[in-house]
């Protein structure tokens, strides 16, 4: 299986809306996501990740054996955060497991700061999220701390994971 990440293409609103539409993934990510999600969410959401900054939007369809099969992003903070940039990413549930998404965080992170001035990339999943923490502690980051009463998904309040790599 040939695992890579390129530029979005409106072209992958079809396997995107795929990908997304699968309760298990939008339970680990942030609120605001339609269910299901419908191939004109995808092709808005590529639209806007096409049209961004390329120096504070850094986002990436990730592909296997040529199909979507996930989303990676990392995200320039403003002000005083300005060199920081948070990231986010979910891959297919048939993919869950095999070691692509640290892969991908890797990379992810090395084209990040190869070409731009960020120095801090970090990233909150839910405390409950043991295979993403995972993800991010093979693939490099450090744990920072647990925010406790963080967010509220589904209903409940939650803690999540702070978890950063350093240039």
């Amino acid at each position: 299986m040939k695992i890579e990440t390129r530029k979005w293409k409106l072209t992958d609103a079809k396997n995107l809306a795929v990908a997304l539409s699968n309760k298990k993934i939008l339970d680990n990510l942030r609120d605001g996501l339609p269910f299901p999600y419908t191939a004109y969410d995808a092709q808005a959401f590529i639209s806007t990740m096409l049209s961004a900054d390329e120096t504070d939007t850094f986002a990436f369809a990730i592909i296997a054996d040529g199909n979507v099969i996930g989303s990676i992003g990392a995200f320039r903070q403003s002000n005083i955060h300005r060199q920081t940039a948070e990231m986010g990413y979910y891959i297919s549930e048939s993919y869950w497991g095999k070691g692509i998404m640290t892969e991908v965080v890797k990379k992810t992170c090395k084209y990040v700061f190869d070409n731009s001035d960020i120095i801090r990339i970090y990233a909150e999943p839910f405390a409950y999220n043991a295979a993403s923490c995972r993800v991010l502690e093979k693939a490099g980051f450090q744990y920072e701390g647990t925010l406790r009463n963080n967010a509220i998904k589904n209903g409940k309040v939650i803690d999540m994971k702070l978890y950063a790599l350093l240039k």
